[in-house]
Order: structure tokens, then sequence, then C-alpha cells
């Protein structure tokens, strides 16, 4: 009867000390443009690229009993090409017209500055996190030149620790909306229209 007891309590104790524990999440975030862009350009050729200025894929954790196994990733072989095409479509919504190269067009680069994830660190589950997205911008037209830094943090609270579909969503939202910032700001269409 004892043997039975203690074995349930090491079963329960095993089976809630895994319920602190988080997998790791690699992410796919898809950022979007989130407003309509007023054109500037006349079709004008714009160099326009996009870069990771990251120090690292990772974001950070999604804490629990063992943060440091619990890491949340976004590739930037998964993120470049998604805001490449986002960047170009910004562009063009600005009257532009986006291509790798031209004699002397003006430059417009897009740098993620950074992107984390931060969840609280005392306590086994986890029930906010912090989200947060940083773009630069550097435009260049003839002697010209422009530089700007746009963010967007989201503090999110949870009834239960967030899955890979939440956290996506989430880290697209922010992504989003950092990005639409970007090309909000009027002077970086006024830099490459002149």
């Amino acid at each position: 009867m004892l043997q039975r007891l203690l074995f349930g309590l090491i079963t329960v104790a095993g089976l809630t000390l895994a319920g602190c524990a988080h997998s790791p999440q690699q992410l796919n975030p898809e950022p979007k443009l989130t407003t309509q862009l007023a054109p500037v350009g006349r079709g004008q050729p714009v160099i326009v690229r996009v870069v990771d200025g990251r120090p690292s894929p990772t974001l950070g954790t999604r804490g629990g009993l063992y943060p440091e196994t619990s890491a949340i990733t976004v590739q930037r072989e998964q993120i470049l090409p998604k805001l490449q095409a986002q960047a170009e479509a910004a562009v063009r919504l600005l009257g532009f017209t986006p291509t790798t190269s031209a004699p002397n067009a003006p430059q417009l680069t897009v740098t993620l500055a950074e992107l984390k994830y931060q969840s609280p660190k005392e306590g086994m589950y986890v029930t906010e996190a912090t989200i947060g997205a940083t773009f630069r911008s550097d435009v260049q037209n003839a002697n010209r030149r422009y530089s700007g830094r746009y963010g967007a943090s989201l503090d999110q609270r949870f009834g239960m620790a967030p899955n890979q579909e939440t956290n996506t969503k989430l880290v697209s939202d922010v992504l989003s909306d950092a990005l639409t910032r970007l090309f909000k700001d009027p002077t970086v269409g006024q830099v490459l229209a002149e």
C-alpha cells in the first residue's frame, strides 16, 4: 500500500515537473504590411535590400522550470525572403519600382536589428511574454542620406504556455507593426523620390 502511494506521488511529481519544462520552438513568422501607403514616386527604380542584423537567430526562451532548453528561434533563411517581399511590395505602393541593381538608383536598406521574446524568469509556468521587433532603415539618394529606427512591442498574458502557432502569430504581428511603421515614415519616401 505504501509503495503504491509512493509510486503515485512520484508519478504525479514527475508529470508536474515535465509540465513545467517547455520544448524549443522554431517559428516561421509571416510579416505583412498592415496599412495602405500613399504613393510619392513616379515609377523610379529603387534598389531594395533586406538584411538580418541580429547577432543570433534566438529570440529568447519560453521560460518555465528549465528555460535554457526552451529557446525560441527564427532562422534568417526563413525570415529574409518574406521581409524582402514585403519591402518590395511597400516600395511599389510608394510608387517606385524595386530592383536589384540600377545605375545611380536610390537605395533602401531595411535591417532587422532586433527580434526578442522575453518571459519572466521566476516561476514554473509561463503566464506572460514581451515580444519586440526593431527595424532600421538606411536610405541613400545621390548625396542625401536618411536613417531611422522603428520598433513595436507587445505584452501578452496567457492562461497556459503558448504553443508554436500562438507564438508564430504574436511574432508575426509585432514584425508587421514595426515594418509598417518604417514604411509609414514620410521621410523614407521623400528621400527616395528626390
